[in-house]
């Protein structure tokens, strides 16, 4: 159309009437920001801010509470922080609004450039017969809240992993490496950024240790958002 204006972030173009109805857009320097939010039962609405990269990577802010200091979320992380029941599916219960409206990430323009990169990665990690290197991760005890380290070298240990963030009821007990109660320590805080990035040893999260989804991290009989997703991808 030749007069339709056009709002570009890097490489990545949004026409004016996709994000003229969005609460809070905000054109930076190389991303495009919106107010976003996920809803639980408990707690209510939490609200955030959700920045969409042109490389297709989602940062979101977390604005719940005036002290909250939670940044550089991932839509999954910013999910889990507010609390929501019924996790793992975060394209559906993250919202932005829309004309007054909460509308879910998946019935927006937002997740566009997120899944191409999606679907790049998956067919390069596939013709290139890449090995996708998974840093550590945590997971909380829900009786104690407790974080556990899980390594994520093998495709067994993805699964152990995986299991144990989409059970909400995940409690020390059930950790399946050593026999530990919520009485054990936690790791310290200065020990918790050590994890495992052959890039850096104190990344925050990288190209080179954050993956998108291979086929060690994903399974095609889950039924969460996030396998489905990568199933989906890989077959198109």
């Amino acid at each position: 159309m030749a007069n339709v204006e056009e709002i570009q972030c890097g490489s990545m173009l949004f026409r004016q009437e996709e994000l003229q109805e969005m609460s809070g857009v905000n054109v930076g320097g190389g991303y495009v920001e919106v107010m976003c939010g996920c809803t639980s039962h408990r707690y209510g609405d939490a609200s955030a801010k959700l920045r969409v990269f042109p490389n297709g990577n989602l940062e979101i802010t977390c604005e719940c509470t005036p002290g909250c200091d939670e940044d550089k979320l991932t839509p999954a992380a910013f999910e889990k922080h507010s609390g929501r029941e019924t996790a793992r599916k975060w394209k559906n219960n993250v919202w932005v609004i829309i004309g007054g409206e909460k509308v879910p990430l998946s019935k927006t323009v937002l997740l566009k450039y997120y899944n191409e990169a999606l679907k790049k990665c998956n067919r390069s990690n596939r013709s290139q017969g890449t090995k996708v290197f998974h840093r550590d991760e945590f997971v909380g005890c829900m009786e104690c809240g407790k974080e556990r380290r899980f390594r994520l070298r093998s495709r067994e240990e993805c699964l152990v992993h995986h299991n144990a963030m989409a059970d909400p009821n995940w409690k020390c007990s059930d950790f399946p490496y050593d026999k530990i109660t919520c009485e054990a320590e936690e790791e310290r805080g200065s020990r918790k950024v050590y994890r495992g990035c052959t890039r850096s040893p104190t990344c925050k999260g990288c190209t080179s240790c954050v993956c998108f989804g291979c086929e060690l991290c994903r399974f095609p009989d889950c039924t969460c958002q996030t396998c489905v997703d990568f199933t989906s991808n890989v077959k198109a």
